[in-house]
Formats: C-alpha cells, structure tokens, sequence
C-alpha cells in the first residue's frame, strides 16, 4: 500500500465481502460445512457462491454455514431461502453449480430442478 486511497480500496473491498456474508432481510443461502460437507467440497462452494455475487454486485445476500444436515450422499448442500418463497435445497452442489445456483435462483429467481433435493414452503 502506498496511499491513503490504496487503504480506502482495500477497507470498501473487506467491507463488501462483510455485506455479502451478513445482510440481514434479505435471501439466505446456507451451506452444509460438518466434516462430511467440509470433505466433499462445501469451503470452495461456498467460496464460489461469494465470489459470483460479488462479480455480481448481488450484495443483498446473507451467507450462513450450519453443521452436518445429515445427508452425506448429496453433500455439498446448500440451502436457497428468498423470503416469501419456499426455502430450496441442493445437493451435490459443486463450484460450478454454485455459480449457476448464484444466476438463477438469486439472480433470476428460477430453481435449478435438476439439483433440487427439498423444496419446503414457509410454514413448514
């Protein structure tokens, strides 16, 4: 770094990524991290996942990790809930289906079907 204005990109950058992982209100998407999703490929899924809403300067979306769900066959899982919506759930998701996940279902609001695993309504 050689300038305050270096710092500054820097801090806007960091401070993005914190937006992308903590917003609140707003679509969730939840990915499978026990030892078993760990070991499948969920730490580079979801990385994908942050790193095409970035390109995407999709901000509005909360990234959470929640332990083992229990499904080790379809690991990575990874969890779609935009509010008003049913909550989805897909299975086998690797990076590059995480970057396609990103584009339909959050961008575009269409569900992938084909990787779809669960589809459970609010009230469920």
């Amino acid at each position: 770094m050689k300038s305050i204005k270096d710092l500054e990109r820097v801090k806007e950058q960091a401070l993005a990524e914190i937006r992308v992982r903590s917003s609140s209100g707003s679509p969730r998407v939840t990915v499978g991290m026990g030892t078993c999703g760990i070991a499948a490929g969920a730490r580079e899924t979801m990385l994908a996942i942050i790193d095409e809403l970035k390109k995407r300067q999709k901000l509005d979306v909360t990234i959470t990790e929640t332990g083992c769900v229990g499904l080790c066959a379809k690991e990575p899982i990874v969890e779609v809930h935009i509010p008003g919506e049913p909550r989805v759930v897909y299975g086998n998701v690797d990076v590059a289906r995480a970057r396609q996940i990103v584009a339909s279902h959050l961008v575009n609001r269409k569900v992938v079907d084909d990787w779809v695993i669960n589809i459970r309504k609010e009230d469920e």
